[in-house]
């Protein structure tokens, strides 16, 4: 099965290690993503998501999330669900 691209990062905060997403489709915890920007990529299971430092559990297409990731990734990283 192909990597779906489900979105892309708008903004990262180094110091949290979080980043902004814009989604073009759903999204829940406990999901697997992969970050990729050039030749820079990874892959990790999403522990946590905030929207307006909210937790959520799931967030629709539409919606920009923080999600805590394990490795900093670009402003325009694209995001796949695998």
């Amino acid at each position: 099965m192909a990597d779906k691209k489900i979105g892309k990062v708008i903004h990262f905060y180094d110091k949290i290690g979080v980043a902004v997403v814009a989604l073009t489709a759903g999204l829940s915890v406990g999901d697997t993503i992969k970050v990729k920007k050039d030749k820079d990529e990874f892959i990790q299971e999403v522990g946590s998501m905030q929207i307006e430092h909210k937790k959520v559990k799931k967030v629709k297409k539409g919606d920009e999330v923080a999600i805590k990731l394990d490795q900093p990734a670009k402003k325009r990283a694209e995001i796949f669900k695998i």
